[in-house]
């Protein structure tokens, strides 16, 4: 009898998750300011204005939260319908990159202008974790068999294909192909299938690995076979390729258990090329430490279990997935930015979310929240 007396309601909103997200932000902004405004004062480009990269992406940052608020109010069913269309249009906006609105900037073409600078691989991840939620849902027992397995898998390919051909983005490809392949474990119950695939893959990295650094000449594989042997052997290219990461680690040790203070960084003047962007998780532990370091790596942890509540308790599987993706490319970029920082994988260009230097990165990230929060939204909830 008691339980027939229990009310139903909908609008859970998660403070917890609020106050992370907030948190990681406002610390953002502080690094960013710290990470970037000797550099940006010494630029005549940037008009030696010290708070130039700090006004840019506080602006973003506040686009973004206002994305996030105004997607968290709308129905996440809503988006289901334009799932495959985003799917084209992010095809159609890489391939953009290649016309006169495309752009290039610290030696890669990545951007387009229209009206602001967006990078198109930042658009692709949230229109995949969209589509392949929808393609999930719309499979349902069928993933279970090989055909419907395989056509989840590779659905992100054409994408990944094209941001790493087209715009030279072997990172972000690698990305969002990994947050399909997450969505896909989550979705599938056939777990040998996955454990043969990653097998597999470790084998393959292995063996590229092993190639490079047996080779004469690494140039075979272009600048990323060079990074590879970089990465075995920083020092052996002190002044050259192993430069940022020698200089990354110099960050990190001189930190030692409590760091510099805020502010008190050496590596970010003229030392660390990009201190504000990829690299400013050394600087984090410069300046705060060990202790600062895995205070902010607590912090990610905190704001994955989060979703990972929401995604469990989600009224229904598209809504659930639509969470894991989230989940699943947080978790990616965090964990890829630490392991380069300190050199447990090879250099490449990965931000830390929330907290790196970027305005794409950091506004559809915010929207992806908005997505959470709306399926947040939607959670029954016991009222006595």
């Amino acid at each position: 009898m008691a339980r027939n007396n229990v009310k139903r309601s909908h609008g859970y909103v998660d403070y917890t998750l609020i106050f992370i997200i907030l948190l990681l932000l406002g610390f953002g902004l502080i690094m960013v300011y710290s990470t970037s405004s000797y550099s940006a004062s010494m630029s005549s480009t940037l008009h030696n204005n010290p708070a130039f990269y700090l006004n840019k992406q506080a602006f973003a940052t506040v686009c973004g939260l206002a994305a996030m608020a105004v997607v968290a109010m709308i129905p996440y069913k809503f988006w289901r319908r334009f799932a495959g269309i985003g799917y084209a249009v992010s095809a159609f906006l890489i391939i953009l990159v290649l016309t006169p609105l495309g752009y290039e900037a610290n030696g890669a073409r990545r951007w387009l202008k229209i009206g602001i600078s967006v990078q198109p691989a930042e658009i692709a991840k949230l229109t995949m974790i969209l589509f392949l939620a929808n393609l999930v849902c719309r499979l349902g027992n069928d993933i279970r068999t090989r055909k419907g397995f395989l056509l989840v898998l590779f659905s992100p390919a054409p994408i990944c294909f094209m941001v790493w051909q087209i715009t030279d983005n072997l990172s972000s490809a690698i990305i969002i192909f990994m947050i399909g392949y997450i969505m896909l474990f989550v979705a599938s119950p056939d777990y040998r299938r996955f454990l043969i695939i990653t097998l597999a893959a470790m084998a393959f990295a292995a063996l590229v690995v092993l190639v490079v650094v047996h080779m004469a000449d690494a140039g075979t594989f272009g600048y990323r076979g060079q990074r590879i042997r970089t990465w075995i052997d920083p020092e052996a290219d002190a002044s050259g390729g192993g430069f940022q990461t020698l200089q990354a680690l110099y960050a990190i040790g001189s930190g030692g258990i409590f760091g510099k203070g805020i502010g008190q960084s050496t590596q970010k003047l003229g030392f660390l090329p990009e201190a504000q962007n990829d690299m400013i998780f050394s600087v984090i532990c410069e300046e705060l430490g060990l202790f600062g370091g895995i205070c902010i790596i607590v912090l990610f942890l905190l704001l994955l279990w989060r979703l990972m509540i929401i995604a469990s308790n989600a009224r229904d599987e598209f809504g659930g997935l639509l969470v894991v993706g989230v989940m699943g490319h947080i978790a990616i970029q965090v964990i890829l930015n630490v392991a380069v920082v300190t050199n447990v994988i090879p250099n490449t260009g990965i931000s830390l979310p929330f907290i790196s230097y970027g305005g794409s990165s950091v506004m559809f990230l915010l929207i992806e929240m908005g997505l959470v929060f709306s399926v947040a939204r939607s959670i029954d909830f016991a009222e006595d």
